[in-house]
């Protein structure tokens, strides 16, 4: 892992004293001229979000990442608290602190909203400190979130069971963690939430409403199977959105073990998804979507009536969908 640490917006700071440095760091701010919220004003701070680096996370990932909490963080005011890994071989010994802030308008120009960002950097061999040091970095008394960003184990993530316990979602990405992550034991399981899932609300909907329009019983009759292929970027997605519609049709009356086939799509569209439920009567249903150019479209037959429907399609932007699976 390179220094991530380093490459991160932020004055540097004690460790000791996080409280006392974002302070000077608002009032050197204000004292600059720029937007800092007045002293003594209570910021509107909703909630705490921690999120921790795994050591395959590169500078320009990291970075990536960062621009995300933050524009999370106009709409969801908080304090983020950014964990950065230092390698086993790395020299450093020590835990290093930078503070980064930035206030904004909110509904109104009346309405100042400002976001506190508390970045550590810490060594390995000094993980058994790191709970201590996070929870003087947080705001007291708010709910807290915890983000878990490219981790190679996950037999490694849970020796964090501060984290893991006391936060109310647990937030990971299952196209960049390992295969295991959700079916692994974490001491709360129903906390986890999966940002590939999250980035697919729009296809629920779209989805969903689409097939709302027949009754359950004749989306399940003579349903043998259901065969669902992605371009090779959206592994994760098609599994999820798999999850779903199984989930969904087994409500609607469909028998448990029918069989769900996930494949790698061998045509030319590399931004593709696709749905087809295949009957052994005349019905039919197949739904397709290139996220590149937005579009999609829907071929059915229900009723004896072929149904041609295009559409348009999106994922979640990233900011969104860390919300939809924070709080949702």
């Amino acid at each position: 892992m390179s220094d991530l640490f380093s490459a991160l917006p932020g004055i540097e700071a004690s460790v000791s004293s996080v409280s006392k440095s974002l302070n000077q760091m608002w009032a050197d701010t204000a004292a600059a001229g720029k937007s800092a919220p007045p002293r003594d004003e209570v910021k509107a701070t909703q909630l705490n979000l921690v999120l921790h680096f795994g050591l395959a996370t590169t500078d320009e990932d990291g970075l990536e990442q960062f621009q995300s909490a933050l524009r999370f963080a106009h709409r969801y005011p908080c304090r983020v608290v950014v964990l950065c890994p230092l390698v086993e071989t790395s020299p450093i010994e020590v835990f290093r602190a930078k503070v980064y802030g930035e206030c904004f308008f909110g509904k109104s120009k009346g309405d100042t909203r400002c976001v506190e960002f508390v970045i550590l950097s810490y060594p390995v061999s000094a993980r058994q400190y790191l709970e201590s040091q996070v929870s003087v970095c947080l705001s007291t008394d708010l709910p807290l979130y915890y983000w878990a960003h490219r981790f190679s184990q996950s037999s490694r993530l849970s020796e964090y069971q501060y984290l893991l316990r006391r936060s109310k979602r647990v937030i990971l990405d299952t196209s960049i963690v390992p295969e295991d992550a959700l079916t692994y034991p974490w001491p709360r399981p129903e906390a986890v939430r999966d940002l590939a899932y999250a980035r697919l609300l729009h296809v629920r909907q779209l989805v969903g409403q689409f097939l709302s329009g027949t009754a359950p019983a004749v989306l399940v009759q003579a349903l043998a199977s259901v065969g669902l292929t992605y371009a090779p970027s959206y592994r994760a997605e098609a599994f999820s959105l798999s999850r779903w519609l199984e989930e969904r049709l087994v409500s609607c009356g469909l028998p448990k073990g029918t069989t769900f086939d996930v494949a790698e799509t061998t045509g030319s569209g590399k931004d593709s998804l696709s749905v087809k439920f295949n009957y052994t009567d005349a019905k039919a249903f197949f739904w397709q979507a290139d996220f590149a150019s937005h579009q999609a479209r829907f071929e059915a037959n229900f009723t004896g009536e072929p149904i041609r429907l295009p559409s348009s399609v999106r994922l979640l932007a990233p900011e969104a969908s860390l919300g939809e699976a924070m709080f949702f």
